[in-house]
This record gives C-alpha cells, structure tokens and sequence, in this order.
C-alpha cells in the first residue's frame, strides 16, 4: 500500500513541471521565471509602466512554466498560423523530456496572441490613443511636426547599424533587413508600434523588442534629461516660448481627416496605425460620439492592453530570449532611443538659431513617440533652471507628432521590407 502511494507521488513528480525545471536545458525556466519576477517587482513597487510591463512579465512567466501548456510559439513558426491546429489537439508535440509525448490543446495565450499575429491589438490601442489626445499645440504650431520628424533618425540610425553588425558576421549577432527594422523600431519609443512592426517582420523577436521597447519608455526621465542637458546651453534652457494661440474646433475636426488622406496616400502601409489614430481623435473632437469615445479610451483600451501585454510576454521564452542577440537587441534599441532624443534637441537648437532664439531646444527630446511623459521631462528640464518656466504644451507638440512619426516610419519600414 505505501509503496503504491509512493509510486504514484513519484510518477506525479516525474510528470511535472519541476522535473523539467531540474533536468537538462531546465535551468534556463528557472533563470526566465526570475526575469519576470524582476519585470513584475518593477512594474509594482517601482511603477515603471505598469499597465503594460505587468502583463508582459506575467505572460512570460506563464509561458516559462514547463507543462502550463498556455502559449505554443511552434503554432506560428515560420511567420504563419497553423491554423489547423488551433482549437484541436496536437498529438505527441513535446518530442523529449518529462512531457515527452503528451497531448495538448492550443492553450488561452494561443488564441488572444491571433491578435498580435493578425495586427489587430496595435491598431486599436492607437484608437484609444486618438481619444485621448490633444492635436492642438501641434496645430498651433506646425513647426513641431518638424522636431518630431527629427526625433525619428534613431530609427532608421539603429536599423542602418543592425544591418553593419549583420553584414560583419559576429557569432549570435546576425540580423537580417526585417531584423533590423524590428529593432530600429524601437528608437521611435513607441510600444504598439514596435509591436506592430515586429510582428510583421520578425515575429520571432517580438518578446525581446518588446521587452525593450516598453523598458526604455519607462526609463525616460533617466535616459534623456542627461543628454538634453549634456546637448543644451543654460541659456538655452532659460528659453521661455510665446503663448500658442487658440485652435478652433473646426481645425481640431479637419486635422485628422487631412492626416489620414495625405499620409494614407503617401505610405500606404502607414494606414492601420495613423487611421486608427485619427479616428480615435476625430471621434474626440467631433463632440457627437461620446458614448463611443469614452468606451474606445476607457474599457476597450483597457481590455486591449491586457491581451496585447500577456500574450507580448508569453513571446519570451528561453530558447527566443536568453542567447546574445537578445542582448544585441536590448543594446542597440538603447542606442537608438538614445540618437532619437539627440537628434530632436540637436534640431531644436537649429531652430533656437533660426528663430532668434524664440524656441527652447528643450522641447524637441519630446519628439519621440512617449505621450505624454517625454513633455513632461521637456518640462521638468526647463524648470530646474527656471521654476516658473513652462514648457509643457509647448513639448506637447513635438510629441504628438512623434506618435504619428513612429507610426509613418513603420510604414516606411514595412513598405522597404
């Protein structure tokens, strides 16, 4: 009798997943599992970008534990869905190991990363992006559309220098052009976009870019402010900019629909996102879709973000995520991020000289897509020279021409590659 019961509690362990954890390449579980617990502790105690680093750390802890059974990356290999499988079992997939010839269902994060695979999720978090943003200083201003446009060379930088690294050969760090644009993406500091470029073009490192992509949107404060003031004068950064003007709602109604045309019919493939942006905005402004508005901003982009974010996490498991090009990744989507808020101060100083010294260069770091904290950094910066220095809207501009500049050069990408 007991050594029945014995053998039952040996063959319940034996089947588990801390069997797999303890055997063979099972180390490299324990070592993801870690990481997410490391993602979760930032996102709940240090607060950096919770809403979306929660739910990535925890779809990729729930991918890395072995037998869970929720997420299989083999469904999808090769950039296609097998659509033959989802929703029946697969027969005898786990070809080795403690699982070795179990049965599976495709599991939940299968089904909601359809979502991801079919570009859905991106587009529908810029419509909620839409509702909630204001266009007017940058129609009060046009002159940001250009700070922004600058703010953007950290992505085609970082894609030209993936393509050299490919090129020379270095063991584990061999990128191809849709590599290299997955990973350029990233400098434009813009989440969804990143996602949506990446799951185009290199969908096998959508975790790692992610991962990434949302990491440095949280370290904003800490990456730019010494690089604007390493790139700025005090005097500079004493600027203080005239008042914008009014902008009337009928320009706040004609922008997104002009925006959608000129940009629809220029880059074609910059539609979903930018469409999907200003309509979100038109609903806003129009005044006559509140209900929808308020449900696209509120619990539609809620709903959004919670399957974008677990099924982006569940991407990360350890055979895409602990080798160098991951590391590769991390550090190039640094650099990039890093050349996209030098290259929107240095064209700010541009246009501090050409204006006389009307313009603050402070405002063009905020050209990168991060609304609305990369305005609030221009802010902060400005104000530590002088308190009652304002710069906010006036860094509202840059930035949200920054979203429509990520979204125009994914467009430019997808349509290269």
């Amino acid at each position: 009798m007991f050594q029945a019961f014995l053998d039952a509690v040996v063959g319940i362990l034996s089947n588990s997943g801390f069997a797999a954890i303890f055997t063979g390449d099972g180390w490299k579980f324990a070592v993801m599992i870690a990481i997410a617990c490391g993602l979760l502790y930032l996102a709940i105690v240090k607060k950096f970008e919770p809403l979306l680093l929660l739910p990535i750390a925890f779809g990729m802890l729930l991918a890395n534990l072995p037998g869970a059974n929720v997420f299989h990356p083999e469904l999808f290999d090769g950039g296609h869905i097998d659509w033959s499988v989802i929703g029946h079992v697969i027969p005898g997939v786990h070809e080795s190991g403690p699982l070795a010839g179990q049965e599976f269902e495709a599991g939940i994060l299968d089904i909601l990363y359809l979502g991801v695979k079919l570009g859905i999720y991106p587009p529908l978090i810029f419509l909620g992006i839409g509702c909630m943003t204001d266009f007017g200083p940058l129609i009060s201003n046009p002159k940001s559309f250009l700070l922004g446009a600058a703010a953007q060379v950290g992505i085609f930088a970082a894609f030209v220098g993936a393509l050299t690294i490919g090129s020379i050969g270095i063991p584990g760090l061999v990128f191809d052009p849709k590599d290299a644009g997955s990973i350029g993406i990233i400098g434009g500091a813009d989440g969804p976009t990143a996602i949506f470029v990446t799951s185009k073009l290199s969908p096998e490192l959508l975790g790692p870019i992610a991962v990434a992509a949302y990491s440095y949107m949280a370290l904003i404060p800490f990456i730019q402010k010494p690089i604007m003031k390493l790139l700025t004068t005090r005097k500079e950064r004493l600027v203080r900019m005239s008042e914008l003007r009014t902008v009337s709602k009928t320009e706040k109604i004609i922008f997104p629909i002009m925006v959608t045309i000129i940009v629809s019919l220029l880059i074609p493939d910059a539609a979903p996102l930018v469409g999907m942006l200003m309509l979100g905005n038109l609903m806003k402004e129009s005044g006559v879709v509140e209900r929808i508005c308020k449900t696209a901003q509120n619990e539609l982009m809620n709903i959004v973000t919670i399957f974008l974010g677990i099924t982006v996490g569940a991407t990360t498991n350890a055979a895409s995520f602990l080798n160098a090009k991951t590391l590769g990744i991390v550090l190039m989507g640094l650099v990039a991020f890093c050349i996209s808020t030098a290259s929107g101060v240095m064209f700010g100083k541009l246009m501090y000289l050409l204006t006389g010294g009307k313009v603050n260069p402070l405002i063009g770091s905020a050209g990168v897509s991060a609304v609305p904290m990369a305005a609030r950094v221009s802010q902060q910066v400005g104000q530590e020279e002088d308190p009652g220095n304002f710069l906010l809207m006036h860094a509202m501009g840059p930035n949200v021409a920054g979203v429509i500049g990520s979204a125009v050069a994914a467009g430019v990408l997808l349509q290269m590659l």
